[in-house]
């Protein structure tokens, strides 16, 4: 079977969630195949399928255009069911004709399954399934669901017409697809984020009393983490006389708003921001770590509070999206409203102030449930019967009529 996955980029060496997904498959047997926007010399997991260019000088465009046209030429009959389908749609001549370039390495590709890693992806090209004569799959993530529609309403109304199958991270994100229009017709799986157990190893957990404690999130520097929430929270610890030090991983764009938010709060001494750090420096990082915070405004599901599960820390999550899925309250975890610092700082003094049993069955019960939930192995099974499942109904009903 010959599946094709869309991303915008080649998969980097911490995106697990793609890279898992991709090996499983081809550990099935699958012959997969990545379509993306340019090729990464280190990425040798699969074959890639380069989209064609996109130019902002006339001149060179032109020459992109009529070469990818003539090499669409033994593809006519695709080409004519393309167009077609987007006159049903009631798609301009000039809008067509941009989106049949931009899909010509679709176009040309012989598939069995087409899975867009991201629905964002999809538009503009979700007639181009049916028009090679092949399925539609779509995957639904934090910002797809969460925001983007919140900008372009109704910018799935046409893929939902065409999608065979539709993969959800976590169930609230399927209910707000849901509310986007998203039919009860069309067949969905939920297929959360895994982590490799063997990565995140859980060490001997010491939680007793401390003079200063260490919290620790991992995320991009974006106003999506929740980062000025936890900064606040943390300033009214500190006039509460707690001790601490916040350590955030990751690197983005707000830095400096960030930055200036923990010295108007009189914590810059506090926090350090310690950038992008490799596999092992999180892994010690976490290790150092009396309590893990992911505050998210949005947030699908979080691939960084799992690994900080897996290694049994104390983890506080907001209720954004997924992560009251991926924690559970007050048995591996705490959830905690979003918008509310207020709620945020009393629940950490909470967690402070527990005895050392209490904390030693969450962070039992976290590093358990992540390594029998949350495994790849477990995820690549489910990707596996993802693509089988549909083929076989879509086999017996083609027998059968």
């Amino acid at each position: 079977m010959k599946i094709g996955i869309i991303l915008a980029t080649c998969p980097g060496y911490s995106e697990t969630f793609f890279n898992s997904k991709i090996k499983g498959l081809i550990e099935n047997g699958m012959e997969v195949t990545l379509f993306c926007q340019k090729k990464e010399e280190n990425f040798q997991l699969c074959p890639i399928v380069v989209a064609p260019k996109v130019s902002a000088n006339p001149i060179v465009m032109t020459f992109y255009f009529f070469k990818e046209f003539l090499q669409l030429l033994p593809y006519l009959n695709r080409v004519l069911k393309f167009l077609k389908l987007e006159k049903k749609e009631g798609t301009s001549l000039i809008q067509v004709v941009k989106m049949l370039y931009l899909n010509a390495h679709l176009l040309k590709s012989k598939l069995d399954w087409l899975h867009f890693g991201f629905s964002t992806m999809a538009i503009g090209s979700e007639t181009v399934a049916k028009s090679i004569g092949t399925k539609m799959a779509v995957s639904l993530r934090g910002f797809d669901i969460a925001v983007y529609p919140l900008k372009h309403p109704g910018c799935y109304r046409r893929l939902w017409r065409y999608v065979d199958k539709v993969h959800t991270i976590s169930d609230d994100l399927l209910l707000l697809a849901k509310n986007h229009g998203l039919p009860e017709s069309v067949i969905i799986e939920k297929i959360t984020p895994a982590i490799d157990i063997n990565l995140f190893q859980a060490p001997p957990q010491d939680f007793a009393q401390t003079d200063n404690y260490i919290f620790v999130t991992t995320g991009r520097l974006h106003w999506k983490k929740g980062f000025i929430h936890i900064l606040e929270a943390l300033a009214l610890l500190k006039d509460k006389g707690y001790n601490f030090v916040y350590k955030i991983i990751g690197e983005g764009k707000e830095y400096e708003r960030i930055a200036y938010a923990a010295y108007e709060l009189g914590i810059k001494d506090r926090v350090l921001f310690l950038g992008r750090l490799s596999h092992q420096e999180v892994q010690a990082t976490l290790g150092e770590a009396d309590i893990y915070v992911q505050y998210s405004i949005q947030e699908g599901f979080c691939n960084s509070v799992l690994e900080a599960q897996a290694m049994g820390k104390l983890c506080v999550v907001s209720d954004a999206e997924g992560l009251p899925e991926n924690v559970l309250h007050a048995k591996t975890g705490w959830v905690v409203p979003k918008h509310s610092p207020v709620l945020l700082a009393q629940r950490l003094v909470e967690i402070i102030e527990l005895n050392s049993d209490e904390k030693l069955a969450i962070s039992r019960n976290a590093s358990r449930r992540v390594r029998e939930e949350f495994n790849i192995e477990k995820q690549q099974k489910k990707f596996v019967d993802f693509i089988m499942i549909l083929t076989s109904i879509n086999n017996l009903h083609w027998f059968l009529f």
